[in-house]
């Protein structure tokens, strides 16, 4: 079984999963979840029980959500290539930490902004929401710049997957328009940087449904049901492989077991 990154559009901040898992270069499947319709729906609250954006499908069939969680998770299965770090060192805690500054802060800073986009409001409340969030976003900008400071990349001379996370999430400024990313020299550097990575443009051909070419080790896209289904798949070899008790039942079970479609 390969992992299935559950992935929204548009616009979603699953956008850093999608690069973070180009760059990290194992095989992947992708599984388009459609906001807010698909992903507040029945089918999709199996995946995920909150009805969000991004949940990965891992290899054995458990599920992971939340951006932070995923990409700790990957970075963890690449530490040998230099994309995760060994726990309780310092760049493992710096990599948390710039991770938990990205949600906490930037994401967070365009929240109010999404908020008057998305639901019918007063012009005066409207109005309020725009201000607050466009302070926030540029207060949230003003603290990269400071951070960057002697840095290429957030973590410091090569990218990791917290690069991948801004990348999703620093677009955003280019829909809303909250500040001048020019006004931030570092930031939109870093920003630029990105967006000519091949595994950033990959992204975006993605979401756009346009012709993509992976630079890293993409299968191709399922449908919910697929996953759904090729995951009862998984739950009956575990519930046969425990049934078999005996050596030679094992053998016979690991011999027997047919291939997904999710993972052919």
């Amino acid at each position: 079984m390969h992992p299935i990154l559950f992935y929204g559009v548009p616009e979603g901040c699953s956008f850093g999963s999608i690069v973070a898992l180009e760059w990290l270069g194992e095989p992947y499947r992708l599984c388009r979840v459609q906001m807010p319709e698909v992903v507040s729906s029945d089918l999709y609250a199996p995946i995920n029980p909150v009805r969000e954006t991004p949940t990965l499908r891992t290899g054995d069939g458990r599920f992971i959500s939340e951006s932070v969680a995923i990409l700790n998770h990957l970075a963890a299965r690449g530490i040998d290539r230099g994309w995760g770090y060994r726990q309780g060192s310092a760049a493992f805690d710096r990599f948390n930490q710039v991770l938990a500054f990205l949600n906490t802060s930037l994401f967070s800073a365009f929240s109010p902004l999404w908020y008057a986009l998305e639901h019918s409001t007063s012009p005066a409340v409207t109005a309020a929401l725009h201000a607050y969030g466009r302070a926030e976003v540029a207060k949230a900008h003003a603290n990269l710049e400071a951070m960057l400071e002697g840095r290429t990349w957030l973590l410091g001379d090569k990218p990791s997957f917290a690069d991948a996370y801004f990348a999703g999430i620093a677009r955003w400024n280019d829909f809303h328009r909250a500040v001048d990313r020019s006004a931030y020299p570092r930031v939109a550097q870093l920003y630029e940087r990105l967006e000519a990575d091949p595994a950033v443009r990959f992204a975006h051909a993605i979401e756009e449904e346009r012709q993509a070419k992976s630079a890293g080790s993409f299968l191709g896209h399922v449908t919910i049901e697929e996953a759904r289904a090729s995951r009862a798949t998984i739950r009956g070899w575990r519930r046969r492989a425990r049934a078999s008790s005996h050596p030679s039942s094992a053998r016979a079970f690991a011999s027997s077991r047919p291939s997904s479609p999710a993972s052919s």
